[in-house]
C-alpha cells in the first residue's frame, strides 16, 4: 500500500514510509546561487528516493523587488520578501538557506540561529574570520542543524579520494596542490561589483575561489599550521556600477598563491585567481603519498587519477583514469547506470539530501559536510594567508579556539 504525501507518492524504504515531514526553505539571494540550491530543492525528492523529507520552497528574500518578485515566479517559491528580517521571522520558515553576498551572511544567519531554525549557509562562511567564530558560536548555542555550502565535498571522485586517503591507500601524505583558476573578470571595464569591495566581500579571489579548494585541503588532509603567501590586484580601478563615467578602487585580491604546511606534516600549494584566460572553472587538486597519487580536475568532475605503488601491471606505469559512475562509488545507487556522467550541479543535490537528513534523523553534518567550525577554520587559512601578503613573513595560523 502506498502513501500520498503532497503530489509525492511514497514507497518502501526502512519499512514503509508515512508522514513524511514538510520542511519550510527560506532563501535569501536569489542570483547564480539560488538557483543553484532551487534547483537542488527541486529534483532531491525524485533523485534521492524516498526523500526523508518534502522540501517546501516558503519564501524568497531580495532587495530589489522587481527582481526578487520575478526570482519568486521563476523558481516556484510561495512568496517574497525585501528584508531579511520578515524571512526569518516567518513561522513556515524552518530553515534559512543563505545565498546572499558575504556581508550578509552573519546577521541574518545569527538571527536564524538564535530564533532554532536550522541554517544552510553559502561559502565563505564569513567576510573574515571574526565574522565567521561569531556565527560558529552562535552555531553551537542553536537547537537547529548549520552546515556550509562547501558543494566540492559531495563531488563522487572528491569523496572516493577522501575515502583512498582514510583507508590508506595513499600511504603518508606528502604534497597537497590545488590550483582554482577563472577568467570573468579579466576585462578593465567589468564594473565593480560587491565581490571587489573588501568590505562587503573580505577578499576577492581568495574567498571566492581559494576558499573551496582550502576547505578541500583540510577535508582530504587536515589542518594547516603555516602559510607563506602573495596576494595581487592586477586591475585597481573599475567603473562604478550604477555609473560606469566614474571609477573606484579596487580593494580585494585578484589572485593568491601560498605555499602551506599542514599539521600532519604534508606540504603544499594553494593558488587561485580570476585572471587566468582560457580558464573556465578550472579545479585542479593533486596529492602525493608514499604509497601513491590522485589527481582531479573539476572540468572533469566524473574522473579520478589514480597510481598505486606496487599495485599495477608494468605496462601501465604511470596514472590511470577511473571513471566514478559505478553503483559502488559515493552517491551513484541514487543516479544512472555506470558511465552515464553527472555535471556540477548535481554536487548541491547530494548536499541538500545531506543536510536535510541530519535535520530528519539528527544525523551530525561533520565530517563530510562542513560544519560551521570547519567554515571557520577555513576563514582564519584566508585571513592569515592575507597577513602573510602584507608582512612578507611566514605566518602560523592560530588552531585554538
Amino acid at each position: 500500500m502506498e502513501e500520498s504525501v503532497g503530489f509525492l507518492t511514497m514507497g518502501k524504504q526502512r519499512g514503509l514510509v508515512k508522514n513524511l515531514p514538510e520542511i519550510g526553505i527560506g532563501l535569501l539571494g536569489y542570483a547564480f546561487m539560488g538557483k543553484a540550491h532551487t534547483n537542488a530543492y527541486k529534483k532531491y525528492p525524485y533523485i534521492f528516493w524516498p526523500p526523508v523529507a518534502y522540501p517546501r520552497l516558503v519564501a524568497i528574500c531580495g532587495r530589489k523587488e522587481e527582481a526578487v518578485k520575478e526570482a519568486q515566479i521563476r523558481y516556484g517559491y510561495q512568496k517574497y520578501y525585501t528584508d531579511w528580517k520578515e524571512l526569518v521571522e516567518d513561522p513556515e520558515v524552518k530553515v534559512l538557506d543563505n545565498v546572499g553576498p558575504n556581508y550578509l551572511h552573519s546577521e541574518p544567519t545569527i538571527s536564524a540561529l538564535s530564533a532554532g531554525k536550522h541554517v544552510l549557509c553559502e561559502k565563505p562562511l564569513a567576510a573574515t574570520s571574526e565574522e565567521a567564530r561569531k556565527m560558529w558560536q552562535a552555531a553551537k548555542k542553536s537547537q537547529g542543524k548549520s552546515m556550509v555550502s562547501f558543494n566540492y565535498r559531495f563531488v563522487p571522485a572528491l569523496r572516493l579520494a577522501r575515502d583512498f586517503i582514510k583507508e590508506g591507500k595513499l600511504g603518508e601524505i606528502y604534497h597537497f596542490r590545488a590550483q582554482y583558476l577563472q577568467e570573468w573578470i579579466m576585462d578593465p571595464n567589468f564594473p565593480a561589483v560587491w565581490r571587489v569591495d573588501q568590505n562587503l566581500a573580505g577578499s576577492g579571489a581568495l574567498g571566492d575561489l581559494g576558499a573551496h579548494i582550502i576547505d578541500l585541503a583540510r577535508f582530504l588532509v587536515g589542518e594547516i599550521n603555516s602559510v607563506s603567501a602573495l596576494t595581487r590586484t592586477f586591475i585597481k580601478e573599475r567603473p562604478k556600477v550604477d555609473n560606469p563615467a566614474q571609477k573606484v578602487p579596487v580593494t580585494v585580491d585578484d589572485a593568491f598563491v601560498s605555499v602551506v604546511e599542514f599539521v600532519g606534516g604534508a606540504i603544499g600549494t594553494i593558488e587561485a585567481s580570476r585572471f587566468c584566460a582560457g580558464r573556465k572553472n578550472y579545479q585542479y587538486i593533486e596529492i602525493n603519498g608514499s604509497r601513491g597519487s590522485i589527481r582531479f580536475n573539476l572540468e572533469r568532475l566524473n574522473e579520478l587519477e589514480v597510481y598505486l605503488v606496487g599495485e599495477e601491471p608494468r605496462v601501465f606505469q604511470g596514472f590511470h583514469n577511473t571513471l566514478v559512475t559505478e553503483s559502488f562509488h559515493p552517491f551513484w545507487e541514487n543516479w544512472w547506470p555506470q558511465g552515464h556522467i553527472i555535471g556540477w550541479e548535481h554536487t548541491f543535490i547530494h548536499l541538500v539530501s545531506h543536510f536535510l537528513t541530519a535535520i530528519v534523523e539528527d544525523t551530525p553534518i561533520a565530517p563530510y559536510g562542513a560544519t560551521f567550525e570547519d567554515g571557520y577554520r577555513c576563514a582564519l587559512v584566508c585571513d592569515t594567508i592575507l597577513r602573510s601578503a602584507q608582512s612578507g613573513k611566514r605566518e602560523q595560523i592560530p588552531l585554538g579556539d
